[in-house]
């Protein structure tokens, strides 16, 4: 059983990870009903999401300024919340792109990519949910595998996708937009193999 201090930290990090799968989905609803006239709201939604993530992530630097004891090695602590702050950060980022460079179409493979990202972030938050019974969890590597596969399938969509862009041509303006949100949808995905990466060193580490 965790020691209350201990539990804290964990508390931390499922929160946070809560807060990547709610920005997750919301950024699945601005693509699968895509109205460019709803954006500026979405960013604003979107970034109470994002201030309402800082807040956990800052209470456990803060924590781990005047911890004696703590779970696992400080460093470790505040390399795994800042990579989970990094997925919802990087989340939002794909938003403001859409609003600001002034996305006005949707794209398949764009919605198809974001689908990866809602399934790499509930994955992250079963994984988060793992962590305090590292040491006889039987599902954990199965979810950091998990999601290393969804990462590395949407390095080859990012791919795919940005071939398509650049040889159908059309507006220069709608493809420099897009080429920002790709690679940004892109990085969403790597912030999610980074956090499964930090909790599996985590693990070795510790075990």
């Amino acid at each position: 059983m965790a020691r209350k201090n201990d539990a804290f930290y964990f508390d931390g990090f499922r929160r946070s990870a809560a807060y990547a799968c709610e920005a997750a989905h919301l950024l699945s609803d601005v693509m699968h009903g895509f109205d460019p006239s709803t954006l500026e709201a979405r960013t604003d939604e979107m970034h109470r999401i994002e201030q309402a993530a800082d807040k956990v992530r800052h209470g456990i630097m803060d924590e781990l300024v005047t911890a004696f004891i703590t779970p696992f090695e400080r460093e470790d602590i505040a390399e795994l919340s800042h990579a989970l702050d990094d997925v919802t950060d990087s989340i939002e980022g794909v938003l403001d792109r859409l609003y600001y460079d002034n996305v006005t179409d949707m794209r398949d493979d764009a919605v198809e990519m974001t689908d990866m990202i809602v399934r790499a972030c509930e994955q992250l938050e079963k994984l988060v949910d793992e962590l305090p019974r590292f040491k006889r969890s039987k599902a954990l590597r199965e979810l950091v595998f998990a999601i290393n596969t969804i990462e590395t399938d949407a390095d080859h969509l990012f791919v795919k996708s940005m071939r398509t862009l650049h040889t159908t041509g059309g507006d220069p303006l709608q493809v420099f937009a897009w080429h920002d949100v790709y690679r940004h949808l892109e990085q969403c995905a790597d912030d999610c193999e980074n956090a499964a990466n930090a909790i599996d060193n985590i693990v070795m580490k510790n075990s």
